[in-house]
């Protein structure tokens, strides 16, 4: 991959990490973003850096052992996007936030665990899927990296209990966008908590799904 492609991703990712973060979707230094590369490596936004004010030239490049070729240091929750990128061969980028209203559906008792949000809309069926939920572990337990990967071969979006959702996407922009929905979504759903809503119906979900194929 040539020197200019890889430019112009550390570019995107600032210009994706910054929107995400001007729009309340992350605060502080929290969230991480990755893209996979054609080598077989990937670009991590660094440790303890804030979506909103990435400096591309230090987005940190890791080759396909995970071992850093330059930029700063990664996310501590890199082993989060290696993770899926293990068993999603055909996932290109991962987003992991802390937004709220998605952090919120994750504290709720009595969620299904195997699919957290309900399929109130066609986008969210369409971008998101199932939503399973994966049990709480401390911040940058390496166990979380295991619960993940259990996960992630058969869903392009899990959620960490009390934490966040980590999404995938075939491009740096589906994975934005679908976190975005799946946001919209946790908003959506918290807001009819008590009122019986209408969802999509199972073969109104598998028309979706057999039309619009996520990655």
């Amino acid at each position: 991959m040539s020197d200019q492609a890889i430019s112009a991703l550390r570019e995107q990712i600032a210009t994706l990490g910054e929107s995400l973060f001007d729009r309340g979707l992350t605060m502080g230094s929290s969230g991480n973003i990755s893209v996979r590369l054609a080598d077989g490596g990937w670009l991590m936004t660094p440790t303890n850096a804030c979506l909103g004010r990435l400096d591309p030239a230090r987005i940190s490049r890791l080759d396909e052992c995970g071992q850093l070729i330059d930029g700063d240091k990664p996310t501590k929750e890199h082993f989060l996007h290696t993770a899926m990128y293990q068993e999603r061969p055909q996932s290109g980028a991962i987003v992991h936030l802390h937004s709220t209203h998605s952090v919120a559906v994750s504290c709720l008792p009595g969620i299904d665990h195997c699919d957290c949000i309900p399929p109130l809309t066609a986008y969210y069926v369409m971008r998101v899927g199932r939503l399973p939920l994966v049990p709480y572990h401390v911040p940058g337990d390496p166990a979380l990296g295991d619960a993940v990967r259990g996960l992630a071969g058969r869903h392009s979006a899990v959620l960490l209990a009390n934490h966040g959702p980590v999404v995938a996407g075939k491009s740096l922009e589906a994975a934005v966008y679908a976190t975005e929905e799946l946001e919209e979504t946790a908003k959506l759903f918290l807001m009819l908590q008590g009122k019986n809503p209408r969802t999509l119906t199972p073969e109104q979900v598998a028309e979706l799904e057999a039309r619009f194929p996520r990655d």
